[in-house]
Protein backbone atom coordinates (compact mmCIF):
# COMPACT_ATOMS: atom_id res chain seq x y z
CA UNK A 1 0.00 0.00 0.00
CA UNK A 2 1.30 3.65 -0.81
CA UNK A 3 2.18 5.29 1.95
CA UNK A 4 -0.48 8.32 0.92
CA UNK A 5 -3.19 5.54 1.63
CA UNK A 6 -2.61 4.77 4.69
CA UNK A 7 -4.11 7.12 7.24
CA UNK A 8 -4.19 4.75 10.27
CA UNK A 9 -1.92 6.59 11.80
CA UNK A 10 -3.33 10.30 11.70
CA UNK A 11 -5.33 11.87 14.44
CA UNK A 12 -8.38 12.82 12.57
CA UNK A 13 -11.07 15.05 14.11
CA UNK A 14 -14.47 13.46 13.91
CA UNK A 15 -16.58 14.60 11.19
CA UNK A 16 -19.37 16.50 12.50
CA UNK A 17 -22.72 17.04 10.63
CA UNK A 18 -23.39 20.23 9.04
CA UNK A 19 -26.87 22.36 9.89
CA UNK A 20 -29.90 21.28 9.54
CA UNK A 21 -31.30 22.17 5.92
CA UNK A 22 -27.59 22.57 4.65
CA UNK A 23 -27.13 20.38 1.07
CA UNK A 24 -25.77 17.12 2.18
CA UNK A 25 -23.47 16.09 5.30
CA UNK A 26 -20.26 14.72 5.06
CA UNK A 27 -20.43 11.04 4.55
CA UNK A 28 -23.73 11.42 3.52
CA UNK A 29 -25.71 12.42 -0.13
CA UNK A 30 -27.94 15.48 -0.82
CA UNK A 31 -30.74 13.69 0.82
CA UNK A 32 -28.90 13.22 3.88
CA UNK A 33 -29.06 9.41 3.51
CA UNK A 34 -25.67 7.50 4.21
CA UNK A 35 -23.61 7.62 0.97
CA UNK A 36 -21.84 4.50 0.12
CA UNK A 37 -19.13 4.28 -2.67
CA UNK A 38 -21.14 2.46 -4.68
CA UNK A 39 -24.05 4.87 -4.49
CA UNK A 40 -21.57 7.08 -6.77
CA UNK A 41 -22.31 4.63 -9.65
CA UNK A 42 -26.07 4.44 -9.59
CA UNK A 43 -27.95 6.28 -11.87
CA UNK A 44 -31.37 7.81 -12.82
CA UNK A 45 -34.11 4.84 -11.90
CA UNK A 46 -31.91 3.95 -9.16
CA UNK A 47 -30.18 1.04 -11.24
CA UNK A 48 -26.68 0.41 -11.01
CA UNK A 49 -24.61 1.32 -13.44
CA UNK A 50 -20.66 -1.05 -13.91
CA UNK A 51 -17.66 1.48 -13.04
CA UNK A 52 -16.25 0.53 -16.92
CA UNK A 53 -15.34 3.99 -17.78
CA UNK A 54 -11.83 3.11 -18.37
CA UNK A 55 -13.32 1.63 -21.33
CA UNK A 56 -14.68 4.68 -22.95
CA UNK A 57 -10.99 5.24 -23.31
CA UNK A 58 -9.75 3.20 -26.09
CA UNK A 59 -13.23 3.15 -27.82
CA UNK A 60 -13.09 6.59 -27.81
CA UNK A 61 -9.57 7.06 -29.02
CA UNK A 62 -8.27 8.57 -25.54
CA UNK A 63 -5.14 7.53 -23.34
CA UNK A 64 -5.11 7.05 -19.99
CA UNK A 65 -3.39 9.28 -17.02
CA UNK A 66 -0.40 7.06 -15.31
CA UNK A 67 0.64 9.20 -12.33
CA UNK A 68 1.41 8.14 -8.81
CA UNK A 69 1.43 4.21 -10.08
CA UNK A 70 -2.08 4.54 -10.66
CA UNK A 71 -3.70 4.47 -14.25
CA UNK A 72 -6.50 6.81 -13.95
CA UNK A 73 -9.21 8.49 -16.30
CA UNK A 74 -7.73 11.67 -17.66
CA UNK A 75 -10.22 13.69 -15.89
CA UNK A 76 -8.98 15.99 -13.15
CA UNK A 77 -11.60 17.74 -11.06
CA UNK A 78 -9.90 21.35 -10.21
CA UNK A 79 -9.91 23.16 -7.12
CA UNK A 80 -12.31 25.82 -6.58
CA UNK A 81 -12.70 27.99 -3.61
CA UNK A 82 -14.60 28.71 -0.82
CA UNK A 83 -16.13 25.51 -0.07
CA UNK A 84 -17.24 24.64 -3.81
CA UNK A 85 -14.60 21.57 -4.00
CA UNK A 86 -14.69 19.82 -0.90
CA UNK A 87 -15.08 15.77 0.19
CA UNK A 88 -18.04 15.30 -1.31
CA UNK A 89 -17.15 16.33 -4.83
CA UNK A 90 -13.91 15.32 -4.49
CA UNK A 91 -14.92 11.92 -3.20
CA UNK A 92 -17.00 11.46 -6.05
CA UNK A 93 -14.64 11.95 -9.12
CA UNK A 94 -12.09 9.67 -7.42
CA UNK A 95 -14.46 7.07 -7.07
CA UNK A 96 -15.05 6.85 -10.69
CA UNK A 97 -10.71 6.76 -11.25
CA UNK A 98 -10.28 10.43 -12.08
CA UNK A 99 -8.26 12.81 -9.35
CA UNK A 100 -10.72 14.53 -7.37
CA UNK A 101 -9.56 18.01 -5.52
CA UNK A 102 -10.35 19.40 -2.14
CA UNK A 103 -9.99 23.41 -2.00
CA UNK A 104 -7.99 24.04 1.34
CA UNK A 105 -9.41 28.06 1.15
CA UNK A 106 -11.96 28.68 4.60
CA UNK A 107 -13.35 25.32 4.33
CA UNK A 108 -14.96 25.96 8.22
CA UNK A 109 -17.84 27.68 6.14
CA UNK A 110 -19.51 24.19 5.49
CA UNK A 111 -19.51 23.37 9.27
CA UNK A 112 -21.78 25.36 11.23
CA UNK A 113 -20.37 24.55 14.57
CA UNK A 114 -16.61 25.52 13.44
CA UNK A 115 -18.52 29.01 12.41
CA UNK A 116 -20.38 29.28 15.73
CA UNK A 117 -16.99 28.65 17.11
CA UNK A 118 -15.00 31.60 15.00
CA UNK A 119 -18.21 33.82 14.87
CA UNK A 120 -17.31 36.81 17.46
CA UNK A 121 -15.13 39.19 16.71
CA UNK A 122 -14.19 41.14 19.63
CA UNK A 123 -12.07 44.77 19.74
CA UNK A 124 -8.43 45.18 19.97
CA UNK A 125 -5.42 43.92 19.18
CA UNK A 126 -5.26 40.79 21.47
CA UNK A 127 -8.48 39.98 20.51
CA UNK A 128 -7.88 39.85 16.85
CA UNK A 129 -4.91 38.03 17.26
CA UNK A 130 -6.97 35.49 19.34
CA UNK A 131 -10.19 35.22 16.41
CA UNK A 132 -7.52 34.72 13.92
CA UNK A 133 -5.84 31.66 15.78
CA UNK A 134 -9.37 30.46 15.91
CA UNK A 135 -9.94 30.68 12.29
CA UNK A 136 -7.07 29.33 11.02
CA UNK A 137 -7.47 26.27 14.00
CA UNK A 138 -10.90 25.66 12.40
CA UNK A 139 -9.83 26.08 9.18
CA UNK A 140 -7.18 22.89 9.82
CA UNK A 141 -9.50 21.30 11.31
CA UNK A 142 -12.50 21.55 8.93
CA UNK A 143 -9.61 19.85 6.15
CA UNK A 144 -9.07 17.18 7.77
CA UNK A 145 -13.07 16.15 8.41
CA UNK A 146 -13.06 17.09 4.22
CA UNK A 147 -10.38 14.50 3.16
CA UNK A 148 -11.07 11.98 5.82
CA UNK A 149 -14.68 12.16 4.65
CA UNK A 150 -13.76 12.19 0.80
CA UNK A 151 -11.55 9.35 1.43
CA UNK A 152 -14.45 7.52 2.11
CA UNK A 153 -16.64 8.28 -0.64
CA UNK A 154 -13.27 7.59 -2.95
CA UNK A 155 -13.67 3.61 -1.81
CA UNK A 156 -9.68 3.44 -2.43
CA UNK A 157 -10.47 4.34 -5.99
CA UNK A 158 -8.41 7.18 -8.38
CA UNK A 159 -6.16 9.79 -6.47
CA UNK A 160 -7.04 13.06 -3.88
CA UNK A 161 -5.91 16.22 -4.03
CA UNK A 162 -5.68 19.65 -2.22
CA UNK A 163 -5.46 22.42 -3.83
CA UNK A 164 -3.56 25.46 -2.00
CA UNK A 165 -3.26 28.71 -3.60
CA UNK A 166 0.29 29.89 -3.16
CA UNK A 167 -0.49 33.46 -1.87
CA UNK A 168 -2.79 32.45 1.60
CA UNK A 169 -1.26 33.00 4.55
CA UNK A 170 -1.89 29.42 5.45
CA UNK A 171 -0.52 28.29 2.72
CA UNK A 172 2.44 26.58 4.54
CA UNK A 173 -0.08 24.57 7.48
CA UNK A 174 -2.48 23.61 4.76
CA UNK A 175 0.18 21.54 3.16
CA UNK A 176 1.56 20.06 5.96
CA UNK A 177 -1.73 18.85 7.66
CA UNK A 178 -2.74 17.65 4.53
CA UNK A 179 0.14 15.57 4.18
CA UNK A 180 0.29 13.95 7.33
CA UNK A 181 -2.88 13.21 6.82
CA UNK A 182 -2.08 10.84 4.03
CA UNK A 183 -3.01 13.20 0.75
CA UNK A 184 -2.34 11.82 -2.40
CA UNK A 185 -1.39 15.00 -4.35
CA UNK A 186 -0.93 18.45 -3.35
CA UNK A 187 -1.44 20.86 -6.27
CA UNK A 188 -1.03 24.82 -5.88
CA UNK A 189 -1.17 27.33 -7.86
CA UNK A 190 -1.79 31.23 -7.70
CA UNK A 191 1.99 31.78 -7.39
CA UNK A 192 5.57 29.65 -8.22
CA UNK A 193 5.65 27.35 -5.12
CA UNK A 194 9.45 26.70 -4.92
CA UNK A 195 9.19 25.77 -1.72
CA UNK A 196 7.02 22.76 -2.00
CA UNK A 197 9.55 20.42 -1.92
CA UNK A 198 11.33 21.38 0.97
CA UNK A 199 8.05 20.96 2.93
CA UNK A 200 6.93 17.86 1.58
CA UNK A 201 10.54 16.14 1.77
CA UNK A 202 9.07 13.71 4.40
CA UNK A 203 6.67 12.56 2.66
CA UNK A 204 8.32 11.19 -0.53
CA UNK A 205 4.73 9.33 -2.16
CA UNK A 206 2.89 12.63 -2.09
CA UNK A 207 2.66 13.89 -5.56
CA UNK A 208 3.68 17.47 -5.84
CA UNK A 209 2.02 19.27 -8.99
CA UNK A 210 1.95 23.16 -9.70
CA UNK A 211 -0.24 25.05 -11.78
CA UNK A 212 1.33 26.94 -14.50
CA UNK A 213 0.85 29.10 -17.43
CA UNK A 214 3.82 29.31 -19.92
CA UNK A 215 6.73 27.74 -20.46
CA UNK A 216 9.02 30.35 -19.10
CA UNK A 217 7.44 29.73 -15.44
CA UNK A 218 7.88 26.12 -16.11
CA UNK A 219 11.62 25.97 -16.65
CA UNK A 220 12.13 28.43 -13.91
CA UNK A 221 10.20 25.84 -11.41
CA UNK A 222 11.96 22.72 -12.83
CA UNK A 223 15.02 23.92 -12.41
CA UNK A 224 14.39 25.34 -9.04
CA UNK A 225 13.12 21.77 -7.73
CA UNK A 226 15.48 19.71 -9.73
CA UNK A 227 18.12 21.53 -7.39
CA UNK A 228 16.35 20.17 -4.19
CA UNK A 229 16.58 16.34 -6.07
CA UNK A 230 12.75 16.71 -6.86
CA UNK A 231 11.00 17.00 -10.47
CA UNK A 232 7.17 17.84 -10.41
CA UNK A 233 4.90 14.64 -10.48
CA UNK A 234 2.61 16.43 -12.99
CA UNK A 235 2.25 19.95 -14.34
CA UNK A 236 -0.95 21.59 -14.68
CA UNK A 237 -0.89 23.96 -17.49
CA UNK A 238 -3.98 26.57 -17.35
CA UNK A 239 -4.73 28.83 -20.01
CA UNK A 240 -5.86 32.25 -18.83
CA UNK A 241 -7.82 33.18 -21.55
CA UNK A 242 -10.35 30.12 -20.73
CA UNK A 243 -10.06 29.02 -17.15
CA UNK A 244 -12.13 31.12 -14.68
CA UNK A 245 -11.23 32.24 -10.78
CA UNK A 246 -7.64 33.66 -10.53
CA UNK A 247 -5.53 33.58 -13.39
CA UNK A 248 -1.96 32.98 -14.12
CA UNK A 249 -1.30 36.10 -16.14
CA UNK A 250 0.44 39.31 -14.38
CA UNK A 251 -1.97 41.87 -15.93
CA UNK A 252 -5.72 41.62 -17.54
CA UNK A 253 -4.46 42.96 -21.24
CA UNK A 254 -2.09 39.75 -20.96
CA UNK A 255 -4.97 37.54 -20.60
CA UNK A 256 -5.35 36.98 -24.23
CA UNK A 257 -1.44 36.54 -24.70
CA UNK A 258 -0.65 33.44 -27.56
CA UNK A 259 2.31 32.31 -25.70
CA UNK A 260 -0.87 30.61 -23.11
CA UNK A 261 -2.62 28.83 -25.89
CA UNK A 262 -2.50 25.27 -25.79
CA UNK A 263 -1.05 24.91 -29.56
CA UNK A 264 2.14 26.67 -28.08
CA UNK A 265 3.05 25.99 -24.94
CA UNK A 266 2.56 22.25 -24.78
CA UNK A 267 5.06 21.82 -27.25
CA UNK A 268 7.09 24.64 -25.84
CA UNK A 269 6.90 22.81 -22.24
CA UNK A 270 7.65 19.54 -24.25
CA UNK A 271 10.60 20.57 -26.30
CA UNK A 272 12.01 21.96 -22.80
CA UNK A 273 11.62 18.88 -20.89
CA UNK A 274 13.10 16.54 -23.91
CA UNK A 275 16.25 18.69 -23.58
CA UNK A 276 16.44 18.34 -20.06
CA UNK A 277 15.57 14.29 -20.47
CA UNK A 278 12.89 14.20 -18.14
CA UNK A 279 9.90 14.65 -20.49
CA UNK A 280 8.56 10.81 -19.94
CA UNK A 281 8.54 11.58 -16.06
CA UNK A 282 6.40 14.35 -16.13
CA UNK A 283 2.68 14.38 -17.66
CA UNK A 284 0.91 17.77 -18.67
CA UNK A 285 -2.49 18.67 -17.86
CA UNK A 286 -4.57 21.01 -19.55
CA UNK A 287 -6.79 23.50 -18.16
CA UNK A 288 -9.08 26.00 -18.99
CA UNK A 289 -12.32 25.47 -21.50
CA UNK A 290 -12.15 22.31 -21.78
CA UNK A 291 -15.78 20.86 -22.27
CA UNK A 292 -15.85 18.21 -24.26
CA UNK A 293 -13.94 14.44 -25.34
CA UNK A 294 -13.17 16.46 -28.90
CA UNK A 295 -11.08 18.78 -26.62
CA UNK A 296 -9.54 16.23 -24.68
CA UNK A 297 -8.42 14.34 -27.91
CA UNK A 298 -6.51 17.77 -29.42
CA UNK A 299 -4.78 18.42 -26.32
CA UNK A 300 -3.82 14.49 -25.41
CA UNK A 301 -2.63 14.91 -29.57
CA UNK A 302 -0.58 17.96 -28.53
CA UNK A 303 1.29 15.97 -26.34
CA UNK A 304 -0.96 16.65 -23.19
CA UNK A 305 -1.52 13.82 -20.65
CA UNK A 306 -4.99 14.44 -19.14
CA UNK A 307 -6.87 17.97 -18.55
CA UNK A 308 -8.43 19.71 -15.73
CA UNK A 309 -12.05 21.15 -15.21
CA UNK A 310 -13.79 23.36 -12.81
CA UNK A 311 -16.54 24.82 -14.11
CA UNK A 312 -18.70 21.56 -15.55
CA UNK A 313 -17.92 19.97 -12.10
CA UNK A 314 -20.05 22.85 -10.18
CA UNK A 315 -22.66 21.71 -12.52
CA UNK A 316 -23.07 18.39 -10.82
CA UNK A 317 -25.15 17.21 -7.76
CA UNK A 318 -22.13 16.08 -5.85
CA UNK A 319 -20.55 19.77 -5.78
CA UNK A 320 -20.66 20.85 -2.55
CA UNK A 321 -21.96 24.33 -3.17
CA UNK A 322 -25.44 25.55 -3.10
CA UNK A 323 -28.38 24.82 -5.83
CA UNK A 324 -28.60 28.73 -6.54
CA UNK A 325 -24.79 28.74 -6.65
CA UNK A 326 -25.29 26.40 -9.40
CA UNK A 327 -28.19 28.03 -11.01
CA UNK A 328 -25.72 31.00 -11.55
CA UNK A 329 -22.66 29.39 -13.00
CA UNK A 330 -24.94 27.12 -15.52
CA UNK A 331 -27.24 29.94 -16.55
CA UNK A 332 -24.27 32.30 -17.18
CA UNK A 333 -22.77 32.68 -21.01
CA UNK A 334 -19.56 33.79 -22.34
CA UNK A 335 -21.29 37.36 -22.72
CA UNK A 336 -22.03 37.18 -18.97
CA UNK A 337 -18.48 37.28 -17.91
CA UNK A 338 -15.95 39.61 -16.66
CA UNK A 339 -11.96 39.85 -16.49
CA UNK A 340 -10.70 42.51 -13.12
CA UNK A 341 -7.79 42.30 -10.73
CA UNK A 342 -9.02 40.60 -7.56
CA UNK A 343 -8.02 41.42 -3.77
CA UNK A 344 -5.28 38.79 -4.38
CA UNK A 345 -3.92 41.22 -6.81
CA UNK A 346 -4.44 39.30 -9.67
CA UNK A 347 -6.35 38.61 -12.87
CA UNK A 348 -9.54 37.34 -12.38
CA UNK A 349 -13.01 35.63 -14.31
CA UNK A 350 -16.26 35.61 -12.90
CA UNK A 351 -19.94 36.22 -14.23
CA UNK A 352 -21.16 39.39 -13.58
CA UNK A 353 -23.45 39.24 -10.74
CA UNK A 354 -25.26 42.80 -9.27
CA UNK A 355 -22.44 42.81 -6.44
CA UNK A 356 -19.70 42.44 -8.99
CA UNK A 357 -21.20 44.98 -11.86
CA UNK A 358 -22.03 47.57 -8.68
CA UNK A 359 -18.16 47.16 -7.44
CA UNK A 360 -16.41 47.65 -11.08
CA UNK A 361 -18.49 50.75 -11.32
CA UNK A 362 -17.39 52.62 -8.05
CA UNK A 363 -13.53 50.79 -8.24
CA UNK A 364 -11.84 53.81 -9.62
CA UNK A 365 -13.20 55.40 -6.30
CA UNK A 366 -12.25 52.90 -4.54
CA UNK A 367 -8.92 53.28 -5.63
CA UNK A 368 -8.27 56.80 -4.99
CA UNK A 369 -8.75 56.36 -1.08
CA UNK A 370 -7.19 53.07 -0.77
CA UNK A 371 -4.98 52.99 2.24
CA UNK A 372 -3.42 50.59 4.83
CA UNK A 373 -5.92 49.26 7.27
CA UNK A 374 -5.90 48.34 10.82
CA UNK A 375 -6.85 44.79 10.60
CA UNK A 376 -7.99 42.20 8.06
CA UNK A 377 -11.86 42.90 7.72
CA UNK A 378 -12.68 39.04 9.25
CA UNK A 379 -9.65 39.10 11.30
CA UNK A 380 -7.42 36.43 9.90
CA UNK A 381 -5.88 37.66 7.14
CA UNK A 382 -6.45 34.61 4.68
CA UNK A 383 -3.91 36.67 1.86
CA UNK A 384 -0.55 37.53 2.44
CA UNK A 385 -0.81 40.40 0.44
CA UNK A 386 -4.40 41.66 -0.05
CA UNK A 387 -5.43 44.76 -1.58
CA UNK A 388 -8.41 45.90 0.98
CA UNK A 389 -6.36 45.64 3.95
CA UNK A 390 -2.89 46.66 2.49
CA UNK A 391 -4.45 48.91 0.65
CA UNK A 392 -2.45 48.13 -2.43
CA UNK A 393 -3.24 50.71 -5.58
CA UNK A 394 -4.04 48.62 -8.56
CA UNK A 395 -5.32 45.74 -6.37
CA UNK A 396 -9.04 44.38 -5.70
CA UNK A 397 -10.59 46.84 -2.77
CA UNK A 398 -13.17 44.09 -1.24
CA UNK A 399 -12.56 41.36 0.82
CA UNK A 400 -12.59 38.10 -1.41
CA UNK A 401 -13.08 35.20 1.24
CA UNK A 402 -16.47 37.56 2.43
CA UNK A 403 -17.27 37.83 -1.34
CA UNK A 404 -16.53 34.07 -2.24
CA UNK A 405 -18.44 33.03 0.76
CA UNK A 406 -21.88 34.43 -0.08
CA UNK A 407 -21.25 33.34 -3.90
CA UNK A 408 -21.01 29.17 -2.18
CA UNK A 409 -24.40 30.09 -0.43
CA UNK A 410 -25.84 31.18 -3.50
CA UNK A 411 -26.32 34.83 -2.76
CA UNK A 412 -25.84 36.79 -6.36
CA UNK A 413 -26.27 39.97 -4.76
CA UNK A 414 -23.28 40.18 -2.31
CA UNK A 415 -21.06 36.65 -4.07
CA UNK A 416 -18.63 36.99 -6.26
CA UNK A 417 -19.23 33.59 -8.85
CA UNK A 418 -15.93 32.20 -10.46
CA UNK A 419 -16.53 30.75 -13.96
CA UNK A 420 -14.17 29.84 -16.86
CA UNK A 421 -15.31 30.56 -20.60
CA UNK A 422 -17.74 27.68 -22.90
CA UNK A 423 -21.00 26.53 -22.56
CA UNK A 424 -21.32 23.56 -20.17
CA UNK A 425 -21.70 19.98 -21.66
CA UNK A 426 -24.98 19.75 -20.76
CA UNK A 427 -26.57 23.54 -21.14
CA UNK A 428 -28.24 24.78 -17.89
CA UNK A 429 -28.82 21.08 -16.41
CA UNK A 430 -27.51 19.90 -13.25
CA UNK A 431 -26.30 16.19 -13.47
CA UNK A 432 -24.26 13.79 -11.78
CA UNK A 433 -20.26 13.13 -11.76
CA UNK A 434 -20.89 10.23 -13.84
CA UNK A 435 -23.22 11.35 -16.64
CA UNK A 436 -21.02 14.48 -16.80
CA UNK A 437 -17.44 11.99 -17.26
CA UNK A 438 -19.03 10.01 -19.39
CA UNK A 439 -20.03 12.84 -21.70
CA UNK A 440 -16.42 13.84 -21.36
CA UNK A 441 -15.30 10.51 -22.59
CA UNK A 442 -17.73 9.76 -25.75
CA UNK A 443 -17.28 11.33 -28.67
CA UNK A 444 -20.21 13.20 -29.42
CA UNK A 445 -21.74 13.44 -33.37
CA UNK A 446 -24.54 15.83 -34.45
CA UNK A 447 -27.09 12.70 -34.04
CA UNK A 448 -26.10 11.97 -30.27
CA UNK A 449 -25.26 15.13 -28.58
CA UNK A 450 -28.61 16.82 -27.19
CA UNK A 451 -28.83 20.29 -28.22
CA UNK A 452 -27.39 22.61 -25.77
CA UNK A 453 -27.71 26.58 -25.84
CA UNK A 454 -24.70 28.48 -27.59
CA UNK A 455 -22.35 30.45 -25.22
Amino acid sequence: MRAAEDSSTHRLHPVQPREAGADALPGKNAQGDECRADDLNRVPGGAFAPVDLMSLLAAGGLVPLRLGGRTLLPIVQGGMGVGVSAHRLAGSVAALDGLGTISSVDLRRLHPDLMERTSRLAPGKAATLAAKEAINAANLEALEREIRAARVLAGGRGLLAINVMRAVSEYGPSVKLALECGIDAVVVGAGLPLDLPDMAQDHPNALLVPILSDARGVQLLVRKWMRKNRLPDAIVLENPRLAGGHLGAAKVEELHDPRFEFENVIPQVLAFLREAGIEREIPLIAAGGIRSHADIARVQALGASAVQLGTPFVATHECDASDAYKRVLTQARDEDLVEFISGAGLPARAVATHWLKSYLEVEPRLQEVAHVKPRCTLAFDCLIQCGLRDGRPGWGQFCIDTQLAAAVRGDEKRGLFFRGVGALPFGDRIVSVRELMERLLTPQTSASAPPVEPA
